[in-house]
């Protein structure tokens, strides 16, 4: 029998955190509940989250705060919940390593859609349920994607999920330019030009991880006015 995904919500007001543990227990997900930044780190260590639903406005340590911490140490997938609904907040967001950021008020049936989403993207990051295809090489890196793993100069390089899915994406299918709405399509499952946002963090992440010189890139190649390719 498979174990039910087990889900932090953290979010300083009550109605809040009833709200989405009753909606997500009605899904099957296992719940945890924190009601500040600290308690939030806490739990994140001694439970493991398959995800994290992150508020912003937290007492102790803010949401962004909570975020660049527990990405330091590992790669969970986190949804943030902001009031704020600005370009910067978003950008900050996702800066610090969220996959996800929803503006307050939302729809618990929009998401509960995320957060399915989100999931399904983070299973396929097991190396057991994905068996597709060997590994592919381009000069000094080489990409796994059964493993999920990447290597540059034999050096393993850490990617988000996101990272590496955009790696792939480019990498499977070098010389082609996608534009920014095709990689919002397969990538993040968006048609909202709004998270346009996150591509350029996403992208700007995986340079510094895997470009020699992320201001110069010899992989990932930007088609100003288009998107991006990959240079192989």
């Amino acid at each position: 029998m498979v174990s039910p995904k087990r889900i932090l919500v953290v979010d300083d007001d009550p109605k809040i955190l009833k709200a989405l543990d009753q909606a997500l227990r009605k899904e099957g997900y296992e719940v945890l509940r924190a009601a500040d930044g600290e308690e939030a780190l806490q739990l994140c260590r001694d439970e493991s989250p398959d995800l994290i639903i992150l508020d912003i406005m937290l007492p102790k340590l803010d949401g962004f705060e909570v975020c660049a911490k527990i990405r330091a140490l590992d790669n969970v997938p986190i949804l943030i919940l902001s009031a704020r609904g600005e370009e910067m907040d978003k950008v900050v967001g996702f800066n610090v390593g969220a996959d996800d950021y929803l503006t307050k008020p939302f729809r618990l049936s929009e998401l509960v859609l995320r957060v399915r989403a989100i999931l399904r993207r983070a299973g396929a990051a097991a190396p057991s349920l994905v068996t597709d295809g060997a590994p592919i090489r381009f000069r000094d890196m080489e990409i796994n994607r059964a493993a999920r793993s990447v290597s540059v100069r034999h050096k393993h390089v850490e990617l988000t999920p996101k990272e590496f899915d955009l790696l792939w994406l480019l990498a499977s299918h070098p010389g082609n330019v996608f534009s920014r709405e095709a990689i919002l399509q397969r990538v993040w499952h968006s048609d909202y030009t709004g998270d346009e946002a996150a591509l350029t963090v996403c992208v700007r992440r995986l340079r510094e991880k895997i470009e020699q010189d992320p201001g110069n890139p010899e992989y990932v190649k930007t088609i100003w006015g288009i998107g991006y390719k990959f240079e192989g």
